[in-house]
């Protein structure tokens, strides 16, 4: 059965680009489109899409209001449509935050352009969401008891890894980790200007220290680093300190920032001393390289398939023998801090 795809969008351009992109695959059917949430709303009911395209910005009711209406009475995945500015960004942070799978980029300059360069993303990105598991929007808990950590120093570097349904899973780990918790890098697969706003809509949530990573500063307890949307991160040893070390190399299993280069860096330069998680997402980015990590004698973790939104790389290094544990989102935090513990027992309290 063909993938039914509503597309909803103002832009009767838009509308006709997506339309025509949908139409061209076999695998996708267009049972409608929308100029605006009120048809949308009726259509949804009546066409029972498996996938609908919305766009954030739309007269009458904005698109994150109607998703937020969606997710409450009838979760279906989304895709949003999502300008690559700043304002764009942040709705589209937003968006994710309030249930939506993921999103497609929509070029500022030469739309039909720009949209027809994107025809295999946006039709890869609707068949990856017609196999996601769509989750309300959790109400954002700004402090979570956490017992002292057990440990100081600087010796740990914690790795996070992420992909499609990556963006709210980050956050509910970091939501339970207290402020003292070791360094924390994480790759999340976005494009530029979308990770600085997320790492600041992390921050202002979160009791430990969210932020963009930035090349050569040192690697200090109490602070998250986000990987750019346009970089590799990776680790490098000055001296005693841990300092990010940026690679503006090629993609990596399809990504850049890619886990895998995270993670390799991290086996090679922390080795024993690290701890790694692999996070829902599509595709195998980050699972060779848990591999890699674990066979240094790093502690590796990976998201359970019930908990995830795409089961795909944590499956993948499940399966390659990457993890020393599989463990449900809802319990990564607390899993972490035992690891960091773990790692940190007889030497530093």
């Amino acid at each position: 059965m063909p993938i039914k795809v509503l597309v909803v969008d103002d832009s009767a351009l838009i509308r006709s680009l997506l339309s025509e992109i949908i139409k061209q695959d076999p695998e996708l059917t267009l049972v409608g489109v929308a100029a605006d949430a009120y048809v949308a709303k009726d259509m949804v009911v009546k066409l029972n899409p498996d996938v609908i395209t919305l766009d954030i910005e739309m007269p009458k009711v904005d698109g994150l209001t109607f998703l937020d209406k969606l997710m409450k009475a009838k979760p279906t995945p989304v895709l949003m449509i999502s300008t690559l500015t700043e304002k764009g960004a942040e709705a589209t942070i937003r968006s994710l935050e309030l249930g939506a799978i993921d999103f497609i980029p929509k070029p500022k300059l030469d739309v039909a352009k720009g949209i027809a360069e994107y025809q295999e993303e946006i039709t890869t990105k609707i068949k990856i969401a017609a196999k996601s598991t769509p989750r309300q929007a959790k109400k954002n808990i700004a402090s979570i008891n956490t017992p002292p950590l057990q440990y100081k120093g600087t010796e740990i570097i914690v790795g996070i890894g992420a992909s499609t349904g990556g963006t709210e899973a980050i956050k509910e780990v970091l939501l339970g980790l207290p402020p003292s918790f070791p360094a924390t890098i994480i790759t999340q697969h976005m494009p530029p200007n979308f990770t600085k706003s997320f790492a600041t809509r992390l921050n202002g949530v979160c009791k430990i220290t969210v932020k963009e990573a930035e090349h050569r500063e040192r690697l200090l307890p109490g602070n998250v680093y986000i990987a750019p949307g346009d970089k590799h991160i990776e680790i490098a040893r000055s001296g005693a300190d841990y300092r990010i070390k940026f690679n503006d190399g090629p993609l990596v299993s399809g990504h850049k920032p890619s886990v895998d280069v995270m993670f390799e860096s991290l086996a090679k330069t922390v080795g024993k001393n690290a701890v790694a998680t692999l996070l829902t997402g599509m595709g195998r980015d980050g699972a060779q390289g848990l591999l890699s990590l674990k066979n240094a004698g790093a502690i590796t973790m990976a998201q359970d398939e019930a908990s995830c939104v795409v089961f795909g790389m944590p499956r993948v290094a499940i399966e390659l023998g990457a993890t020393n544990n599989v463990v449900p989102l809802e319990s990564m935090n607390k899993a972490l801090i035992q690891a960091v513990e773990s790692k940190g027992a007889g030497t530093r309290l």
